[in-house]
């Protein structure tokens, strides 16, 4: 099993999501993030003075899937989260060693 960590601009939520869900990707965790990497945050004016933004909005998705899903998921994140511009964001993709479902003890791919 592989967990896929996907930080990307939260405009591209829906359209990751709906991507996600063609290919039969359902369960998913989402988290408001903040963050900079190359982008390195940029000014803003407010009431006439102006102040540096150092962390930006970003959405984190979290997907723990088969190995050999991996591959179609990375293509449909990037399909669709890429505007080709700074800040798009990464893909993270670590192994699980074991997953359990609380609600029945399941485990490994039987509680995904």
């Amino acid at each position: 099993m592989k967990k896929i960590e996907a930080i990307i601009k939260p405009f591209k939520m829906d359209d990751v999501r709906e991507a996600l869900g063609e290919i039969g990707i359902t369960g998913m965790t989402v988290s408001e993030v903040k963050g900079f990497g190359r982008q390195k945050g940029h000014t803003e004016l407010y009431r006439g003075a102006e102040y540096m933004v150092d962390f930006l909005p970003k959405v984190k998705l979290e997907i723990v899937i088969a190995k050999e899903d991996v591959d179609r998921c990375v293509s449909a994140i990037l399909e669709t989260a890429q505007t080709g511009k700074i800040g798009d964001g990464k893909i993270f993709i670590t192994d699980v060693e074991r997953v359990i479902r609380i609600r029945t003890a399941e485990e490994n791919q039987e509680a995904l």
